[in-house]
């Protein structure tokens, strides 16, 4: 099973697919994709044409993406939903299944504590793959995600989360 993970920005969104089999989790690839300085509607098609490219290409078989909680500034947070929008309507524009985690979530089945910092989880996902070096923080943020899917990511998306709440970053 090929996964790709993405971690959404409207300036630099970050991807990373990952291949299961079985136990084993292997590095297929990773990058970014980097929304040119122009106006809302620009940048949103960016993503979105980056990412299709991207299923186009690799052809994962599900998507994982982060969710976005409400910043201090909700005009970001707004903006931020948008370009999670484009990732989404780039994976089920091919009929690709997709799971939602919250950071807490990716960084509690990746490093094993919901409040690592961005390093612990790029050193993470570099031992975990076996990658020669370091990933950039975009990047590695997506394979994350695609870790946590791989690894059922607590709740394994929203089927297996029904009838469940969140309350500190944990099913209850």
């Amino acid at each position: 099973m090929r996964i790709l993970g993405i971690d959404p920005g409207l300036r630099v969104t970050g991807f990373g697919l990952v291949e299961q089999s079985g136990r084993s989790l292997d590095y297929v690839t990773s990058g970014r994709i980097r929304t040119p300085d122009a106006q809302l509607p620009e940048r949103i098609q960016a993503i979105l044409e980056g990412l299709e490219e991207v299923i186009y290409q690799e052809l994962p078989d599900q998507v994982a993406i982060e969710k976005v909680f409400v910043n201090v500034n909700p005009q970001s947070t707004l903006l931020l939903g948008q370009a999670r929008g484009a990732a989404i309507c780039a994976a089920v524009g091919r009929r690709l299944p997709v799971s939602e985690y919250t950071a807490l979530q990716i960084k509690q089945a990746v490093v094993g504590n919901g409040h690592a910092k961005k390093e612990q989880v790029q050193e993470m996902v570099r031992r975990l793959l076996s990658l020669p070096a370091v990933p950039g923080t975009d990047a590695a943020d997506a394979l994350a995600c695609a870790i946590c899917h791989a690894h059922g990511g607590m709740g394994m998306g929203p089927l297996a989360t029904a009838g469940y709440r969140m309350r500190r970053g944990r099913l209850v």
